[in-house]
């Protein structure tokens, strides 16, 4: 079993994680539109390419090659043949596909599983909220157990909405999705920029932060 962490691309963010992203465990990141949280997923995927080793991407937000190509560099025709992209329609199919990423991650080592965003069609979905739940849970039950059979990180997104209690923005998917993910990244705007926050995690304090501003290559500490 390994120990590492995966580089999340960004030398402020690999402090913010203590070493990046962890093998083994979820890590969630969650902000409102415009916030980073699509470039985080495709710097993290770079960085887990760069290995060697494959990664098995899903997207319900649009993957845009032209960002992949921006933060690869002339590396990015190399890379792009070790990534597995699917592009789930509705909160059903994105299950179906979570379960056949098992055989990709038998036949081809994968070194990171990114889901951007893990709760976009979860919104979409014409169920009660409850069963909806419960059925965006096994699938983030689905993703740990892959994560701990193949022994690498899995990284997703979540949108966000107004918590009138709290009186601030979180994460959806409720409880059940914040007590998976042992370590969560918190994106917020700040006077033009961007600031990403610690909200979770199972071994450092959590409120640590940094600002930040998106950039070509990704994101640069400001």
């Amino acid at each position: 079993m390994s120990t590492d962490w995966l580089s999340t691309g960004n030398g402020s963010l690999d402090l913010l994680l203590g070493g990046g992203y962890e093998h083994r465990m979820i890590t969630q990141v969650y902000g409102e539109a415009a916030t980073g949280k699509s470039t985080i997923c495709v710097m993290a995927t770079v960085q887990a390419l760069l290995t060697g080793r494959s990664v098995v991407y899903l997207d319900s937000e649009g993957f845009s090659s032209e960002r992949f190509r921006q933060i690869a560099g002339d590396r990015a025709e190399i890379l792009v043949d070790r990534l597995f992209l699917y592009e789930p329609l509705d909160l059903a199919e994105q299950g179906v596909m979570i379960g056949n990423a098992e055989a990709v991650l038998r036949t081809r080592p994968a070194a990171l599983i990114v889901v951007d965003s893990a709760t976009a069609l979860y919104r979409q979905e014409d169920l009660d909220d409850n069963e909806a739940l419960r059925v965006l849970t096994r699938q983030m039950l689905h993703l740990l157990g892959l994560s701990r059979r193949h022994d690498l990180p899995v990284l997703l997104t979540n949108q966000v909405y107004m918590d009138p209690v709290r009186d601030r923005v979180v994460g959806l998917g409720g409880t059940a999705l914040e007590h998976i993910s042992k370590a969560i990244v918190r994106l917020e705007k700040i006077n033009g920029r961007r600031r990403a926050v610690l909200a979770k995690h199972r071994s450092r304090p959590e409120g640590g932060r940094f600002e930040f501003e998106i950039v070509e290559t990704g994101i640069r500490e400001v």
